[in-house]
């Protein structure tokens, strides 16, 4: 037990290594399946192709911004003792493979999609595995990225502060310059996320836009009909928005969550056996343990006949992570604290003395915390899937009011989507009482990492929804038999509804993290308090609020321009190329994929600039309590935007799918192209910038903020900052291995 004590370090990136050696297997296995006849490896081919044309694009852009921004940060680094300029690294490192983590997930979804169409000619068991396969190699490969990456450089810059700077084996001012620098990785890989969410929304939105309203309602023909000249932007839509864009996400949130626990666990006083840093080691610990047991978890994904439900079959693999990874958790707590109490360093008087008042917490508080945690994650998804799924109460009222037209479908669905913001907040706010009630603010960011633990499962559910829309594509485009479009359409309609939850769960994480990352803020900028009786930090919060919905507006404006030029051509198409209804000529698919990739990649930058340059800009002009009342708004507004917007196009685009499959209303059956499911085609198209575009991006906005205020909290504190100063030894003298007598 000594040695994995002395250890214990090392073995965080090896949990993570577990974590890209069991996706190199899956994706292998993907890999060896039969990809189906010419047409389909052909048109799979297309897809690939402007998936990566996308992806190339995006990134030359991107690398533009790394180089800047990590220049910038470099300079900033030698203004103020507590910065170092080091913290560009550590951003490059988490902006590389944040996008690597995007990429490695579009190229296996662009592999499993027509194997899972393949697959579907056999069975829906078969379909499945092929699908959801893909989708772990997604989740385990982000997981084990992220966890590979902070635990590595938590190693080199702890060692490097260590040896270089303080000549200790373990000093308060050396964890801190560290944790410092690796705020900096959580920057680049949520920097890089939003581009990536936004940019893959826009282009994947504007695609689905026109295949819809032109394909489907004007020409009257299927939305992947291979005579739909947008429907190959589309399917590529779906792996460059929903796969990469999520990809990137869920990478800047994994690490954003640990980051902020990290940073907060630096100011417990904590007489562990290894050296007072267990609460900092304890979320990558959890995390590693997470990933392993999604890997678990993801064995029990299997269905047998064409009757069984694929949902419960998620959720049964989801379920086992979660539980498996509880009980791990309550054990590596009791392991890993000691059998005092706790409390934080800014909890003590001058004289060393706790405060009155202070709040005192043990590790059963703690592992408490991370059960709270759990259980919100959990309630979430189940709250989300209700207000999303077919045959639910909200999607059936969407139904039924489509049958009085097009105006009445986008009121039933924008008070669906606003009804739906109510139990979450409640969950939310329980989660929040209940986890600070256990561990104070500390215990609200172990409820975040607890969260996250299982984040390799969560996105492989998630990542098996676009791959199962493209294969449905791929045979709707391949004229296979309705057998096989059947299954695979059986396979989207539950990955509609995972997606929803995964975003649901994104941005449940995201407010806990943000809270906890607004803490770290608070005691890295040296400020007592934020007191909005204030006039000036009252203007910071009403401004702060304001960010969701501008934003917002950029993203859905942005889908609406992109969107008209793809309605555009699509039109010329049809009315210039002579043959295309009659299968007797080609659509020009390369041109509505150009369209797309041009307009996301000129539409990003806005959106991310605000949320990159207005903590910047309001920090240094009016000070950090007033960004703090900025925070503060910014995720209050953001989270009900998130929620609110991801819900309604959940719910719209379920309703719009249960036409497809016959709705009963009033006694009367209705199907594809009768006038409630052109009416229900409307309310899905209002509803995809929703959920694919601006909702979704809400949790990167906020935590972004975050970061950036973290970042730049040093400067705005003259470089003084609360100092954890305690006696530390064990794990460094070992496993760092300087200063041995100490």
């Amino acid at each position: 037990m000594d040695l994995l004590n002395n250890y214990l370090i090392y073995l965080i990136p090896v949990l993570g290594l577990v974590g890209i050696i069991a996706m190199a297997i899956k994706a292998a296995w993907v890999t060896k399946q039969d990809a189906g006849d010419g047409d389909m490896v052909t048109l799979a081919g297309y897809i690939a192709d402007g998936a990566m044309a996308f992806l190339r694009a995006e990134w030359k852009v991107l690398s533009y911004f790394v180089v800047v921004a990590g220049l910038l940060l470099a300079w900033s680094g030698t203004t103020v003792v507590t910065s170092s300029p080091v913290i560009a690294i550590s951003f490059v490192c988490g902006a590389f493979l944040s996008a690597f983590a995007g990429f490695l997930g579009m190229r296996i979804a662009t592999k499993a999609n027509v194997r899972t169409t393949q697959a579907a000619r056999t069975s829906l068991a078969k379909a499945l595995k092929v699908s959801f396969t893909g989708g772990t190699v997604m989740g385990l490969g982000v997981a084990g990225l992220a966890i590979i990456g902070l635990g590595s450089l938590f190693i080199v810059f702890y060692q490097y502060y260590v040896v270089h700077v303080t000549g200790s084996s373990v000093n308060g001012e050396a964890m801190a310059k560290a944790l410092d620098v690796l705020a900096g990785f959580s920057l680049g890989a949520e920097s890089i996320a939003l581009f990536a969410r936004v940019g893959g929304g826009i282009y994947t939105k504007a695609a689905d836009v026109g295949a819809d309203l032109v394909g489907k309602v004007e020409a009257g023909i299927p939305e992947d009909d291979v005579r739909n000249p947008a429907t190959i932007a589309d399917n590529v839509g779906d792996n460059v928005g929903d796969v990469a864009g999520m990809g990137a996400d869920l990478f800047g949130s994994y690490v954003a969550t640990m980051l902020a626990t990290m940073v907060l666990g630096r100011e417990i006083v904590s007489h562990d056996a290894f050296g007072g840093i267990a609460p900092i080691l304890l979320p990558m610990v959890i995390a590693g343990l997470g990933l392993v047991f999604s890997i678990v978890g993801a064995a029990f994904v299997k269905i047998k006949n064409e009757t069984d439900s694929v949902q419960k079959a998620l959720n049964l693999g989801n379920w086992m992570s979660i539980v498996l990874t509880a009980i791990a958790t309550y054990f590596v707590v009791q392991w890993m604290l000691p059998n005092d109490t706790f409390h934080m360093v800014r909890d003590e008087d001058a004289a060393g003395g706790i405060k009155a008042g202070a709040l005192i917490f043990t590790k059963n508080g703690v592992f408490m915390s991370i059960v709270v945690g759990l259980v919100v994650g959990t309630l979430m998804s189940i709250i989300t899937e209700y207000y999303t799924a077919m045959g639910k109460r909200p999607v059936l009222s969407i139904i039924r009011q489509s049958s009085t037209g097009h105006a009445t479908n986008i009121i039933g669905g924008l008070a669906v989507g606003m009804e739906s913001t109510v139990l979450p907040i409640l969950v939310l706010a329980a989660g929040i009482y209940g986890s600070y009630h256990f561990a104070g603010l500390y215990g609200v960011a172990i409820a975040a990492a607890g969260m996250m633990a299982t984040t390799a499962m969560q996105l492989a559910i998630d990542a098996f929804g676009p791959i199962a829309d493209n294969a449905g594509g791929i045979a709707e485009m391949s004229r296979l038999p309705e057998e096989v479009r059947h299954r695979t359409d059986n396979l989207d309609a539950v990955g509609n509804t995972t997606a929803a939850t995964g975003k649901g769960f994104a941005i449940a994480s995201a407010a806990l993290t943000s809270l906890a990352l607004f803490a770290a803020f608070v005691g890295v900028a040296g400020i007592e308090h934020i007191d909005i009786y204030k006039a000036d930090v009252l203007a910071g919060l009403f401004v702060g609020g304001m960010i969701p919905f501008i934003f917002s507006a950029l993203c859905i404006s942005a889908v609406g321009r992109a969107a008209m030029a793809m309605v555009e051509e699509v039109r010329r198409q049809f009315r210039e190329i002579p043959g295309i209804m009659e299968y007797k000529a080609k659509p020009e698919y390369e041109k509505c994929v150009a369209i797309s990739t041009k307009a996301s990649i000129r539409e990003m930058v806005a959106p991310g600039l605000i949320a990159l340059i207005t903590p910047i800009i309001i920090g240094f002009a009016f000070g950090p309590e007033v960004l703090g009342g900025l925070l503060a708004g910014v995720t209050v507004s953001g989270v009900l935007m998130g929620i609110f917007q991801s819900n309604a196009g959940g719910a719209w685009d379920n309703a719009k799918k249960s036409f497809e499959k016959g709705c009963m209303i009033n006694g009367e059956m209705h199907y594809k192209k009768s006038e409630p499911h052109k009416a229900s085609v409307t309310g899905d198209t209002v509803g995809d910038p929703f959920k694919d575009t601006s909702g979704p991006s809400m949790n990167i906005l906020i935590k972004l903020m975050s970061i950036v205020s973290l970042v730049i909290a040093p400067h705005l504190n003259n470089g003084q900052r609360l100092q954890k100063e305690q006696p530390q030894k064990a794990i460094i003298t070992h496993v760092i291995k300087v200063d041995k007598k100490a």
